[in-house]
């Protein structure tokens, strides 16, 4: 069974820093790639990195460029989210995805190519 368990989450204050971590299990890591995505109330889905296991390739969009980083441990089949210099905003849940085996050797990093999903840690940051 595929399982992604994610933790890390809570209150920060603005200008400060956050790791969240995605634990996963069920399936052959390395052949995959994570994406962390984030979503507040009354919004849309957005993804915030991705990042290929296989080869540690990663991608973020330019509202997270420079303050946010992912990396793996392949070792403890982890996916690591650090969060640097967090805008104040409203509370969001962040998720962890697996991207489906059919996105294999692409650059993807859609919700909708995802095919297993964590149930998110929520995390606010206060002004």
């Amino acid at each position: 069974e595929v399982q992604l368990v994610e933790s890390g989450g809570g209150l920060v204050q603005a200008g400060g820093s956050l790791r969240l971590s995605c634990a996963a299990s069920g399936f052959t890591f390395d052949d995959y790639a994570i994406g962390w995505f984030r979503q507040a109330p009354g919004k849309e889905r957005e993804g915030v990195s991705c990042i290929n296991i296989s080869d540690g390739s990663t991608y973020y969009p330019d509202s997270v460029k420079g303050r946010f980083t992912v990396s793996s441990d392949n070792a403890k089949n982890t996916v690591y989210l650090q969060m640097n210099s967090l805008n104040p905003e409203a509370p969001a849940v962040y998720y962890c995805a697996r991207r489906s085996y059919r996105f294999r050797g692409t650059r993807s990093c859609r919700a909708s190519g995802m095919d297993y999903w964590g149930k998110g840690p929520l995390v606010t940051v206060s002004s």
